[in-house]
């Protein structure tokens, strides 16, 4: 054999390799919800290390992760505001929850640390009504006698984007708060009374931390990455309860997914003396007949390894995994509903 012929067959068989390899590589998109940002990004890179397949997710609130997946414009959507039946079915969506945290309020106050403040629904949502203005105000005091308390005006900060936290946040308020439940009520995007608007979680986080005498919700990971200080909250049964794994995990158990439509399930102001009361699930939205059944298939096996191998990676960013009952049920949703073949 010459060496033409040699080269030859080589050449084919390395240009053949790469492109296997090019073949395999797929990057799946996402867009949606800040919330579980930083527990995908910890999943997609555990699972690029181990598959060779990337996912690029656009952390751009639930509101835009909803426009996007209905325009098509990527694979899966991502939102904490849960969708309705009717609506999954009329754009011929698919809905399940992929994990559970907890939203916690923030604040800026000089020497004040994580959990000495305490608040309650009724005075975070006056607080929001811009009834209460002062850190001194005497609703504030009486929920924290031994706090040294600034007469510094309160600076509120918002999301200014339609925001599934925000979703979660307010149905709390309104809750709580039967001032609030009638305006500005709850949703994904209200009439703000007062307030500073910020985008995104990262948006509501770097605000607070910039700003004294501030004070904002965020989800939990967002305030340990950025130090934040974090206030403790009376529940539903009346309990002064701090935001742990713990408090999240005990509201959470009150879900009962296989039972509820859509996977639509609240979990903000639950019963138990250890509930944190303002927790919630993230969903993912996905089409029944995907424009790109290989994309969608892939995603799927995203969802599945993160279901089996991310909940430790979930639990070390202080969210919770879905049971594995639950994810079993998740499965057989799948395996019903969406066309990959």
């Amino acid at each position: 054999m010459n060496l033409a012929q040699f080269v030859r067959p080589v050449a084919i068989a390395t240009a053949l390799a790469v492109s296997t390899l090019a073949a395999q590589a797929i990057d799946i998109t996402g867009a949606g919800a800040t919330f579980p940002f930083p527990v995908y990004s910890k999943w997609a890179d555990a699972y690029k290390k181990e598959t060779g397949n990337g996912l690029n997710y656009q952390s751009i609130g639930s509101g835009a992760g909803i426009k996007q997946i209905q325009a098509k414009t990527v694979t899966f959507g991502a939102t904490d505001a849960p969708l309705t039946v009717a609506d999954l079915d009329k754009a011929g969506l698919v809905q399940w929850p992929m994990v559970m945290g907890a939203i916690v309020m923030v604040v800026n106050l000089e020497g004040v640390k994580s959990g000495e403040l305490v608040l309650d629904g009724k005075t975070v949502a006056d607080i929001y009504l811009g009834k209460i203005k002062t850190w001194d105000d005497a609703a504030i005091k009486k929920l924290n006698a031994k706090v040294n308390l600034p007469s510094a005006a309160i600076t509120v900060v918002r999301r200014a984007d339609g925001s599934g936290t925000t979703f979660n946040f307010t149905d709390y308020l309104a809750k709580t708060s039967p001032e609030w439940a009638k305006a500005p009520g709850s949703g994904a995007a209200v009439e703000w009374p007062v307030g500073v608007g910020a985008k995104g979680n990262e948006g509501v986080a770097g605000n607070v931390a910039q700003t004294k005498n501030s004070i904002g919700y965020v989800e939990y990971a967002y305030a340990k990455q950025n130090k934040l200080t974090y206030t403790a909250l009376i529940n539903k049964a009346g309990k002064t309860v701090q935001p742990t794994v713990a408090t999240f995990q005990a509201a959470a158990s009150n879900a009962d997914w296989e039972k509820t439509p859509g996977y639509r399930v609240i979990l903000t102001d639950q019963p138990g003396d250890a509930s944190w009361p303002i927790t919630a699930a993230t969903f993912i939205l996905m089409y029944k007949q995907p424009t790109d059944k290989a994309l969608a298939a892939e995603a799927l096996k995203f969802f599945a390894w993160s279901f089996e191998k991310g909940g430790k990676m979930a639990e070390d960013l202080d969210f919770i995994p879905m049971p594995a009952p639950v994810v079993k049920l998740i499965k057989t949703t799948w395996e019903k509903n969406i066309v990959t073949k």
